[in-house]
This record gives structure tokens, C-alpha cells and sequence, in this order.
């Protein structure tokens, strides 16, 4: 049988891995920061209904523009933004492949502060953009000086920011943002926010969206995966100028998203109010992870997203096989000494807590 390495790949993708995390049949899976809380049923019924009505049309194509999500996306958001500023495609990854497609590419490079989201430095090799990583500061915080530095210095095409950071939860400031943006607007870079797990802040008043107006090489990724329980949609989505919507276009597949995934996603935001009930409980639950992980005595970094890192562990991978046996699934994500968790439900969260207790030895 042939093999990967046997066919004629690409050169700069040889010995590459996919993205990835292990998809096992467990009691309680916290691993991959999904909402774990079901959609409730009268949401369930409205969004099936739109899709049995997208069947009804399914031999025609879908709008190539969907405007009506557009729209719906702009209402939620609020903000003054409006349609013309919104782009969507399937999941936050492939905007963030639109965004590669149309602003990377050979020759070109995009800049990302490690550790961070995984998918960066793939899509980046995906599309023949050269990738440079950063390292964090202490506690794996950024700050104005040391992203406006490495900006100054490199002169990244595209530069990843991510708000608050996926693996470590650090939330980012405005401030740096903004150091960001002075910075690659002086030799006409792009800064790229993404603002996946946004809803789950402590203060969601502080948020990129507020940085567009006057800013056009400024991009807002966000999602509705994380906030909406909505990550079996695949529905991602983009805030930006108007002229960087439109360049975006000139890379997409036509009709890129459809029908079903846009009715999906009109009944989703049609319902936000439902959908997004569970965020406090969320909130609560990652706090909970917080203060109780570090009465264990570990080393637990501040958390504005739906995950926690934490740290202090003498072998993170044995820890990590032991609460496998427990029949609780959470996270490597290769940084030494650690390992993260997602806030589940009350049941979840009690059962993740407990097993851990098991599992720590004796003080």
C-alpha cells in the first residue's frame, strides 16, 4: 500500500503533520474546548425547520453572498458594524485560509506569538507563506513593546494575534493591539485578531471590534463554535473593512458556504439570547477549575477563555494517561510541565476536579 512520504508532495510539506487531537469514546471529553452544553431543543426544532426548507431549493444554488447571515451576523455583533464589514466561511479556519490566500503566499511571511493556535504555522505552510514565531513573555502575556518589537524587526505580510490565547487563555489588551497595528501600518502589513473564545471574557466590552473604525489592514476573527455550541456547524466568521471583504472574495471557492450551513446559522443567531445562556455557567466553571486546581497546588494561568491551563506537573503526560483511565479526556498540547482543560458542565467540571485529586500525589 502506498504510503505519505512515497507520493510526490510539495517539498516544504514533506514530513509535515495534520492538525489533530485525539478522538477517543470517553465519559467526559474536555479537550478540545467545545461548548459541551446541548442546544436547547425549541432552537433545535427552528433550525431544523430552515433546513427543511433549504431542501425544498436545494437543486438551485446557494446565495453566493449570503447576505441574510451577513445581516444577521452584523445585528448580533452590533457595534456599528454592518453587512458589508462581514465575511463568513466554514469555521474560523477557513477564514483564516482566505485570509493566507489573499495576503500571504510565497515570498511572504506571517508572524505568530508561540505558543498559540496550532493552525497558524499550518495554514501558513499551506499556503507557502513563511512563518516566524515569538516568543511570549513571562506567563505567556505580550506586551506593547515586545509586539510592536518584533513587528519593527521582521516586517511580517500578516500578523496573528490571538485574544485571548488558545493554548494558554492570556487575554490581550487593547493597548497591544494597537502597538500592533502602528507598527505594521508603517510598511503596509495586516494584523489579524482572533477572537474565538471572546464571549467567554471577563469583560467582553474589550474586544478588537472596537479598534475598525479607521483602521483598514485591521481584521476580527471570531466563531461560532465556541459561545453558540454551534462547532458540528463549522460556521466562522470576520469583521473588517469593506475592501478587505473584497479580497477575500478573489480566493473563495464559489458559493463556498452552503445552504444548509447558512439556514443553520440564521436559526443560530436568531436564538444568540438562548444559545449564549450558558456562557455563565461556563465562566463559572472555568473560575471553579481555576481556584480549586490551585488549592491543589498547581500553577494555574488566568483564564478569559472556556479553557485552563495549568501547571506544576512533574509528568504532564502521566497525568494525562491517568485521567484517560479515569474516563476523563483533556489535553497536551506540548508545553512541558502542563496540560489544559475545558470548562465542562457542573457534572463534567466535578468529575475532571475529583479524578484530579485521585490522581495528584499526596502533600
Amino acid at each position: 500500500m502506498t504510503e505519505l512520504k512515497d507520493l510526490p508532495l510539495r517539498a516544504d510539506l514533506v514530513g509535515r503533520k495534520p492538525y489533530g487531537a485525539p478522538q477517543l469514546a470517553v465519559s467526559v471529553a474536555l479537550n478540545v474546548n467545545e461548548n459541551t452544553h446541548r442546544i436547547p431543543e425549541e432552537v433545535a426544532v427552528d433550525i431544523v425547520s430552515r433546513l427543511a426548507a433549504a431542501v425544498l431549493e436545494v437543486n438551485r444554488y446557494p446565495d453566493r453572498e449570503f447576505t441574510g447571515l451577513r445581516s444577521a451576523l452584523a445585528k448580533y455583533i452590533g457595534r456599528g458594524v454592518v453587512p458589508e464589514q462581514v465575511w463568513a466561511a466554514n469555521g474560523s479556519n477557513e477564514v483564516l485560509q482566505h485570509i493566507f490566500q489573499a495576503f500571504g503566499g510565497p515570498g511572504r511571511s506571517a508572524m505568530g506569538f508561540t505558543p498559540t493556535y496550532s493552525m497558524y504555522p499550518l495554514i501558513s505552510e499551506g499556503t507557502g507563506t513563511a512563518y516566524v514565531p515569538i516568543a511570549r513573555g513571562p506567563r505567556f502575556e505580550l506586551t506593547p513593546d515586545l509586539v510592536a518589537g518584533a513587528i519593527s524587526e521582521h516586517k511580517p505580510n500578516i500578523i496573528m494575534l490571538c485574544s485571548p490565547n488558545n493554548p494558554t487563555g492570556t487575554p490581550l489588551s487593547l493597548e497591544c493591539i494597537d502597538a500592533a497595528y502602528e507598527a505594521a501600518n508603517a510598511y503596509g502589513g495586516i494584523v489579524v485578531v482572533d477572537e474565538a473564545y471572546a464571549e467567554f471574557a471577563h469583560d467582553t466590552s474589550v474586544t478588537a471590534i472596537n479598534l475598525l473604525d479607521g483602521r483598514p489592514n485591521l481584521l476580527v476573527s471570531r466563531t461560532m463554535s465556541k459561545a453558540f455550541a454551534f462547532a458540528g456547524a463549522r460556521v466562522g466568521y470576520l469583521l473588517a473593512d469593506p475592501a478587505v471583504i473584497d479580497a477575500l472574495r478573489l480566493v473563495r471557492l464559489p458559493y463556498h458556504l452552503s445552504a444548509f450551513t447558512q439556514a443553520a446559522a440564521e436559526g443560530a443567531l436568531a436564538h444568540s439570547d438562548a444559545l449564549l445562556a450558558n456562557v455563565d455557567d461556563i465562566r463559572v466553571q472555568r473560575d471553579r477549575i481555576v481556584d480549586e486546581l490551585r488549592e491543589m497546588g498547581l500553577d494555574v494561568y488566568d483564564s478569559d477563555s472556556n479553557f485552563v491551563l495549568f501547571g506544576g506537573l512533574e509528568d504532564n503526560d502521566a497525568v494525562w494517561k491517568a485521567l484517560l483511565e479515569r474516563d476523563v479526556l483533556i489535553r497536551n498540547v506540548g508545553i512541558p510541565g502542563t496540560l489544559r482543560v475545558t470548562a465542562g458542565t457542573v457534572s463534567e467540571t466535578t468529575a475532571f476536579l475529583n479524578a484530579m485529586r485521585e490522581v495528584l500525589p499526596a502533600k
